[in-house]
């Protein structure tokens, strides 16, 4: 297989949903052929660069993820398994991503705020992010505002991505970003919020740059906020 076929079948598998050989496909059964796990071992071992796999078949692929997610075609439980399978491939990328020198698009902080136990989005967002080249702190669920602000500051993040999916927890969005009054960091974060009961109304009452209302207008956020 050329390395461009190589790619190509990275890509594919990723909108597949595949991490290896024993995963069936979201849309087929492919079952007993290479998963992007293998695949993404095998380009290495080819001497196709880790950016490229990157670039041109775990990005491009999710690429495919958000349109089939924005015409009907996939769910969230679909979005869910691209983005582990993103994840494992990134658990294979990342040393030789930091080896090469390749920095980082940006680093960000994601919480879901205090009070609420709610996840799954926040995770398919973080793996997504990680999937096109940002560092990616994850601090879980029912965070303190104070950590919250501690983790942006200790680690000099650019980006704050917060996480709500209960109506009796979204006023500590607003909390967690009047708490960054207090170290003088606010103009240097962007914050996006999103969850279920989040809206862009809400999320400019309470002084946020940005609302997503899916992973993907997540990540679009982020590149937005990164070419700024």
């Amino acid at each position: 297989m050329k390395g461009d076929e190589l790619l190509q079948e990275i890509e594919l598998n990723v909108v597949q949903g595949r991490r290896n050989s024993s995963d069936e496909g979201l849309d087929e059964d492919l079952s007993g052929t290479p998963g992007v796990t293998e695949l993404v071992e095998d380009a290495l071992n080819r001497g196709i660069g880790a950016k490229g796999i990157l670039v041109d078949a775990i990005s491009s692929g999710m690429t495919e993820v958000g349109e089939r997610y924005e015409k009907g075609m996939y769910f969230l439980p679909d979005m869910l398994a691209a983005a582990e399978t993103v994840e494992a491939a990134m658990e294979i990328l990342e040393p030789y991503l930091l080896k090469a020198g390749i920095e980082s698009r940006g680093k960000i902080v994601l919480a879901t705020v205090k009070g609420d136990l709610h996840d799954i989005g926040k995770n398919i967002v973080g793996l997504m992010l990680k999937g096109t080249g940002y560092s990616v702190i994850d601090l879980g669920n029912n965070v303190d505002p104070d950590d919250i602000v501690s983790a942006v500051v200790e680690n000099e993040a650019n980006m704050l991505g917060l996480s709500a999916l209960l109506t009796t927890t979204m006023h500590q969005m607003s909390e967690t970003i009047e708490a960054f009054s207090g170290v003088g960091f606010r103009d240097k974060v962007k914050v996006m919020v999103g969850g279920a009961p989040i809206s862009s109304e809400f999320a400019e009452e309470i002084g946020a740059d940005g609302y997503g209302k899916d992973a993907f207008e997540a990540l679009k956020l982020a590149d937005d906020f990164t070419d700024i």
